[in-house]
């Protein structure tokens, strides 16, 4: 093993800092639902506009990831900005953050995407809006 790696991993206060960002600017499922049960979020889909249209998570709103600098204004500052994409492998979502970090919008994304939503926790999905 890389004696980097090895470091790190015996190093308390960097596994600390790493696991505090995590939870700062990540979230799962059941987290998230309860920030919209509460009108603490306002929830963006940055998956194609088509597959936004076949399913998607209730209140989401359908903002393709390279049109979000375009649609800034539509996003109110005072809640945070939760990002869904497709899965864990997918980088739409943290990319869409970073866009919206660069314009000061708090900001986290949502982990293992659309499908943690939809197929793990089983959550109600909206199709065909």
């Amino acid at each position: 093993m890389d004696d980097k790696i090895s470091d790190l991993r015996n190093n308390s206060e960097k596994a600390k800092c790493f696991f505090t960002k995590c939870l700062a600017y990540t979230l799962g499922p059941v987290e998230l639902k309860n920030m919209l049960e509460q009108n603490k979020a306002v929830l963006i889909d940055v998956r194609a506009h088509n597959d936004y249209l076949l399913a998607h998570i209730p209140s989401a709103l359908s903002i393709p990831k390279d049109e979000l600098p375009d649609k800034l204004d539509e996003l109110p500052k005072d809640k945070i900005a939760v990002v869904y994409c497709y899965n864990q492998q997918c980088h739409l979502g943290a990319r869409a953050c970073l866009i919206l970090a660069d314009y000061e919008y708090p900001c986290m994304l949502l982990e293992g995407g659309f499908d943690v939503w939809a197929n793990d926790f089983r959550f109600a999905t909206v199709s065909g809006e």
